[in-house]
């Protein structure tokens, strides 16, 4: 959990899983649409791996990046769980604060 919401932290890489979300790309293309130094990216991409937000696949010369949704999956139910936290004490000081 930690180095999943540890990778989601930068908004390079949420950037990065963003346009995954909407095609698989090659490293060279990703790092074709920020002004950083390949291995930036790559040090990017590593964090992103460890945290199975994403698999690199080589293809040729190329490594092809996908989005890896179930990891997501994880983060959503954690998240969930809070919300719920989080309703039931805004409805119990709702419903106190109606009573005075």
């Amino acid at each position: 959990m930690d180095s999943l919401f540890g990778a989601l932290a930068d908004p390079t890489r949420r950037n990065i899983l963003e346009r995954l979300t909407e095609n698989n790309l090659t490293v060279s293309e990703i790092a074709k649409a920020y002004d950083y130094a390949l291995p930036t990216i790559s040090k990017h991409l590593s964090v992103l791996e460890r945290a199975q937000l994403i698999r690199k696949n080589k293809v040729g010369r190329e490594y092809k990046v996908y989005f890896e949704p179930q990891s997501m999956k994880t983060i959503s139910e954690y998240v969930s769980f809070y919300k719920k936290f989080w309703t039931t004490q805004i409805n119990n000081l709702e419903k106190f604060l109606a009573k005075k």
